[in-house]
């Protein structure tokens, strides 16, 4: 079983949202689930592993809770406390707090401070082995919840998977408490989940909108929708055609957001009380939606974590394809995608977030659950299975997305594809290939693959190479461009031009604009006055290089 540990915890979440004031048992401490503390409802007996939300208990109040909870022995406690100096992930000093011995925690609160009341509790927890952890003053227990849930639930499968394997348990609970057969949707009218009780009708449209997962949709539905979400509760809304029933309706909000909305088909045998039980379905709706959101949240976040630590070599190649659902010899290939002319933008790095979220989009589409992450200002993807058709298909999803991007974000979008590896332990170099594809795209190139544009990727790595050897960077190259300096000539891009033009005179004067005749003139002079030997090809070939590359000059673009 992939069980998180309390390290794991506090490394997905974090500060403010989580402090760690002890942890006697270590960071390795497994952490099963997580459970909301209720004053008024008998403690469980046993519950190995859980950590447990302790609502309206105060840090300096938790003793008693403390001793409860290591009875029955759960892997932490979370209280709410002072926001307090950042622990940086280590337990308070131990001379922060009394050695063991303190009292009840009904007590404590009362004729000693909070800070000795910490203490107190950081001691005790400390005595019984338990991990004792607080959340800040303004969290809200409800969002904790949610956070820690989806973390502890995380698992390589699609994200929010239990989640919406939940909503369907909540469609069938609110049509048989309603009386009528339910279906949960998200905002754009894709329908999540629904009902499947025996004897309840479902018309033809109800009936094709959940074949499809989505509600059909015309005019008359958009404005049923509008009436919906502008109300504060249940809604009745009347039949839009003679095969379709009258519905009833409520929308799913959390803290003023709409999150999607239920509706039951209404054939005039719903419950007497069937809108307060739609509402509370609702409520236990948004709930359900929150954690599938935040499980679906995390997992990006660690997926693009391990795609990150992929790249840079530093992940454990099998484990890494294991966790992204990559069967063992998958050939896969790294896509770059960056903003052009963003990077030192004010808004450059909301961008770039914004190119991430676009790209992640659409790679999941397609991909399903998918690996992305923004590194210095680009975003990469991993991408499966890039031989033959596949490859081909990758190249029009990079050009999609490049086009998408640019219009939504109003800004040039370009994007590079690495060559094709035949396992993930090699991605590295496909990232690497996807970054030199960027650098050396021309000014009207927006997509290209390696295979593509390798000659120029092959001259640029040539060029730094050569730039960062002195006895590879010397040579006639200097001599010539040196003499055209001082005396005005320009046999540098003449030699150029002609070795391009494959020695062909014709050819290299039309690239000079020239008659043929000065370009062999030139070519005698530069004999002449330098030295060079253009008979040899060896010479032709280091001449050409390094004035191509370290000089920069190119015969085609003259």
């Amino acid at each position: 079983m992939d069980t998180r540990t309390l390290g794991e915890l506090l490394d997905t979440l974090g500060e403010p949202a989580l402090r760690l004031l002890t942890a006697p048992s270590g960071l390795t401490t497994p952490v099963t689930e997580v459970l909301l503390y209720d004053a008024h409802a008998p403690f469980p007996d046993r519950a190995p592993g859980a950590l447990l939300l302790a609502v309206g208990v105060r840090a300096e109040a938790a003793g008693a809770l403390v001793d409860e909870a290591a009875a029955a022995r759960m892997a932490g406690l979370v209280v709410r406390g002072e926001s307090g100096p950042s622990s940086g992930g280590q337990e308070l000093p131990s001379e922060q707090a009394p050695s063991s011995g303190t009292g009840p925690s009904s007590g404590q609160g009362q004729g000693q401070g909070q800070g000795q009341g910490l203490a107190d509790a950081v001691a005790r927890a400390r005595e019984r082995g338990l991990a004792l952890l607080t959340v800040d003053e303004d969290a809200a227990w409800h969002h904790v919840h949610l956070l820690l849930a989806g973390a502890v639930g995380a698992r390589p499968s699609p994200a929010g998977g239990a989640a919406l394997g939940d909503l369907f348990s909540l469609a069938g609970a609110v049509a048989t408490a309603v009386g009528g057969a339910t279906v949960i949707e998200d905002p754009r009218q894709r329908i999540l989940a629904h009902s499947t009780i025996p004897g309840q009708p479902v018309d033809e449209p109800r009936r094709q909108g959940i074949l499809g997962r989505q509600v059909p949709g015309s005019p008359e539905n958009t404005e049923q929708y509008r009436v919906l979400f502008a109300s504060h509760g249940p809604v009745r809304l009347p039949a839009l055609s003679a095969e379709e029933l009258p519905r009833l309706a409520v929308a799913v909000r959390a803290g003023g957001e709409t999150l999607g909305s239920l509706w039951v088909v209404d054939d005039g045998t719903l419950a007497p009380d069937a809108e307060e039980a739609l509402a509370q379905g609702a409520s236990t709706a948004a709930l359900l939606l929150l954690r599938a959101r935040a499980a679906q949240e995390l997992s990006r976040h660690m997926t693009g974590d391990l795609l990150r630590r992929l790249l840079d070599g530093t992940a454990e190649p099998a484990t890494a394809a294991e966790r992204l659902g990559l069967a063992p010899g998958t050939p896969v290939r790294v896509a770059a995608f960056a903003l052009e002319g963003a990077a030192g933008a004010p808004d450059g790095e909301q961008a770039a977030l914004r190119l991430l979220d676009l790209v992640r989009l659409q790679c999941e589409a397609r991909y399903g659950r998918h690996a992305c992450v923004l590194v210095d200002g680009v975003v990469y993807a991993l991408l499966p299975g890039a031989y033959g058709r596949a490859g081909e298909r990758q190249r029009r999803l990079a050009e999609d997305i490049v086009r998408r991007a640019g219009q939504a974000l109003r800004v040039p979008v370009r994007a590079g594809l690495g060559d094709v590896v035949p396992e993930v332990a090699e991605v590295r170099g496909s990232r690497e290939d996807a970054d030199l594809v960027l650098r050396v795209l021309g000014p009207e190139e927006t997509v290209a693959a390696m295979a593509e544009v390798r000659a120029r990727a092959v001259l640029l790595r040539l060029g730094e190479l050569l730039g960062e050897r002195r006895e590879l960077a010397a040579g006639a190259w200097r001599d010539i461009v040196a003499y055209d300096a001082g005396h005005g000539t320009d046999y540098a891009r003449t030699l150029v031009c002609w070795l391009d033009a494959g020695c062909d005179m014709a050819r290299a004067a039309r690239l000079l604009a020239v008659h043929p005749n000065t370009c062999r003139y030139r070519l005698r002079q530069a004999r002449a006055q330098l030295g060079i030997d253009l008979d040899d090809p060896d010479e032709r070939l280091v001449l050409w290089l390094q004035l191509r590359t370290l000089a920069g000059l190119r015969g085609a673009s003259a």
